[in-house]
């Protein structure tokens, strides 16, 4: 995707895709996705372009995601941008997708959290939660993954715009997903401590990295306990040490 200044001034520039103009409102790379009709012409199909993973230890979850925006995964646009973001008391959720579908996401996702738990006096269930971010998401260009720790243990959630909720003990999402699995298979085990869950899923993130030009400039980790979520960014994501090499 190619990027230049609108002469006129009108902030939206001239930007094509594959040899069209871009139309106002279609998703741009965010960090992100691309919109393109599929050959049917009946569903857009979006490629991403991040890395971003979902571990779950014995009594937390860690979500955790790369910093780079880039265009068409060709240009970086930001190298700080922050993936990860708390939706629920005990819950997180990481994006990978169009910035202002995901933005609108977070908000709605969190805005429906607050308003249960201001009605009903206790926490939405993240069951519950991954049912209304599932509804929420339905058509947009964003697919996320959701962590999340009540009363029943820790979860993490596969979400996408088609509405589907899919939960499992680990996840990739993202251009980067390949790889990111590649290292999550050989280094998830049950029963993981918090640390050891922390370091397989930056190490998830710093090999895609390696290898995945749309991803990259550090990691965003959410280790999300009963407790509550702790975010935190770092410029360099934790040396994969062997996994770099090992996955390709």
């Amino acid at each position: 995707m190619r990027r230049r200044h609108d002469p006129r001034g009108t902030g939206h520039g001239i930007e094509r895709l594959r040899g069209r103009r871009r139309r106002p409102g279609e998703p741009v790379e965010a960090g992100g996705q691309r919109g393109e009709q599929s050959r049917s012409g009946d569903q857009p199909r979006y490629e991403t372009g991040t890395t971003i993973v979902g571990v779950t230890a014995s009594d937390a979850v860690v979500l955790a995601a790369d910093r780079r925006m880039s265009l068409g995964g060709r240009f970086t646009a930001n190298k700080a941008v922050r993936k990860v973001e708390r939706v629920h008391p005990t819950a997180a959720m990481a994006i990978s997708g169009a910035v202002g579908p995901a933005q609108r996401l977070l908000d709605s996702v969190r805005a429906e959290a607050s308003l249960y738990a201001s009605r009903r006096g206790e926490p939405l269930s993240v069951p519950a939660l991954a049912r209304t971010a599932g509804h929420a998401v339905t058509g947009l260009p964003v697919a996320p993954l959701l962590g999340g720790v009540d009363e029943d243990g820790p979860r993490v959630y596969e979400l996408d715009g088609s509405g589907s909720v899919l939960a499992d003990a680990y996840a990739a999402g993202g251009s980067g997903l390949q790889v990111a699995y590649g290292v999550l298979e050989r280094r998830f085990e049950d029963g993981l401590s918090v640390e050891a869950a922390t370091e397989t899923a930056t190490a998830a993130v710093a090999t895609a990295s390696e290898r995945d030009t749309a991803s990259g400039n550090g990691v965003t980790v959410a280790v999300i306990t009963d407790d509550g979520v702790a975010v935190e960014s770092r410029a360099e994501a934790a040396d994969a040490g062997d996994d770099a090499e090992g996955v390709a």
